[in-house]
């Protein structure tokens, strides 16, 4: 090997060294990952993750919910264009891979060359020549990859797709945890519908009784007109639960790409929690938690951005070729005196380029911060709502078994006072207070138990349940 191999051996060397020290590789801090410090003392037991690898067939038990889910995770529009964001991000990233190829072109052409009389050549011709050449050039264009910026911008776009599909996870988890609560709410209010109707008909009757206790004497036209106000206020009420039980049906017949319509479903009642709740903290969150896993990958993406801004301030070694066939006479054209071959390396240094090579490292320094703030924010966000999940479970079954109690109570007051009226040993405005607090005494463990089957919702979405 002569002198010349050496140094040239030497040189490439000493590029592909230097490449390493340009293009950085990414690793994950595991400090930034979910600790259980960041969760309340009080929740901190065992490990509650494994809600979340449950798949929401077999997480909700109701065959029209399971439904509902089934044809919303078809027919979504969001999803669905969260599924084309996908193929976009697969394109680019297919594009990225491409890079580290040469381009190739083939043009042919036939050109038509006319000279000017009054031109120094068309004088000294003393007459016009025409000429015509045929040609079929190939091109070639090829970057080496020799300060990773190649391979770091293909990293980007492999970042950015799986940020994009973990994104659409994110959004199904989401998809799935909305549809169920906007079932839990129809059944919550055809309940609520159910008892006021009821409590209608019930201050129907008392109107009626106050009405004949008046004529009796026992009572005042006060007490009639305040029974008629109750039962007023009844009606109102059921006008209002209609109203809502028609907007959420709506608003689920969106999620399922359906035009407005009456939703079947079943009754409240029916709905049953079959998986263990614990109070715990989630340490496998961040395996489950899709909108994690796309705010890492938009970090990761965002580093090797910056790794692309760093190697654009290092020379670019291009090799450029021309080859093909080129003849003034066609029958010649595929002879081997047509070929013709034009090989160039070049080496470009940017030296002055109006500060925009800086400004681009600059820029991509701050959005590979920011993509790290969002990622802890994500973090600390997913936290949060796992804490808010499991409190809300805690609270909401704990009121509903007070809002049972406190209408029982209600329930036996109005019937006491009743009779007590009846026998003119009381004022009927105590049966009157009796009566709206047994409804709001109703309304409430209603609100209770949706609040509860809520916050299990709220805990599969958030420990990233229904992502699969």
């Amino acid at each position: 090997m002569n002198k010349k191999a050496y140094i040239i051996l030497i040189i490439l060397f000493s590029v592909l060294l230097q490449s390493c020290f340009v293009s950085k590789k990414y690793t994950r801090n595991e400090a930034f990952l979910v600790q259980p410090d960041m969760f309340r003392a009080e929740i901190n037991q065992k490990d509650s993750s494994s809600i979340a690898n449950i798949v929401w067939g077999e997480f909700f038990k109701d065959t029209l919910l399971k439904n509902y889910i089934d044809v919303a995770l078809k027919e979504n529009l969001d999803l669905k264009m969260a599924v084309e964001k996908i193929k976009t991000s697969q394109s680019y990233y297919q594009q990225a891979k491409a890079q580290f190829f040469p381009s190739v072109a083939i043009a042919p052409e036939v050109s038509y060359n006319s000279q000017s009389l009054n031109t120094q050549f068309g004088q000294l011709f003393g007459e016009r020549r025409h000429l015509v050449q045929y040609g079929i050039p190939f091109s070639l264009g090829w970057e080496l990859d020799v300060w990773g910026k190649i391979s770091s911008a293909k990293r980007a776009s492999q970042a950015a797709l799986l940020s994009t599909v973990a994104s659409a996870q994110a959004y199904q988890s989401l998809l799935v945890g909305n549809v169920a609560k906007l079932y839990y709410q129809l059944l919550v209010l055809d309940e609520q519908f159910r008892i006021t109707e009821s409590t209608i008909i019930t201050r129907t009757k008392s109107l009626e009784t106050t009405k004949a206790l008046k004529v009796a004497g026992t009572l005042t036209e006060a007490a009639v007109k305040q029974s008629e106000a109750l039962l007023l206020n009844a009606k109102g009420l059921l006008v209002n639960i209609e109203n809502q039980r028609t907007i959420t049906e709506n608003a689920l017949a969106i999620l399922l790409n359906q035009s407005p319509h009456k939703l079947e479903r079943t009754h409240l009642d029916q709905q049953t929690i079959n998986h263990k709740l614990l109070y715990s903290v989630p340490y496998d969150l961040l395996k489950n938690r899709p909108d994690i896993r796309a705010a890492e990958y938009e970090l990761v993406n965002a580093f090797e951005l910056s790794n692309v801004a760093q190697a654009n301030f290092y020379p670019s070694l291009r090799i450029t070729a021309n080859t093909g066939l080129q003849s003034v006479d066609i029958d010649r054209l595929f002879s081997l005196k047509s070929l013709f071959v034009n090989t160039v390396a070049s080496l470009t240094q940017p030296i002055w380029n109006k500060r925009q090579l800086r400004t681009q490292k600059e820029i991509a320094m701050a959005n590979q911060q920011i993509a790290y703030l969002q990622y802890r924010k994500s973090i600390l966000v997913a936290a949060n709502e796992v804490s808010n999940a499991l409190a809300l479970y805690q609270t909401q079954t704990e009121l509903m078994s007070l809002k049972q109690q406190e209408y029982n109570s209600y329930r036996l007051a109005t019937e006491y006072s009743q009779e007590l009226v009846n026998n003119g040993m009381a004022n009927y405005l105590e049966v009157l207070r009796a009566q709206e607090n047994e409804l709001s005494a109703q309304l409430s463990y209603l609100n209770a138990n949706y609040g509860r089957l809520i916050a299990v919702v709220d805990l599969y979405r958030a420990l990233g349940g229904g992502a699969k």
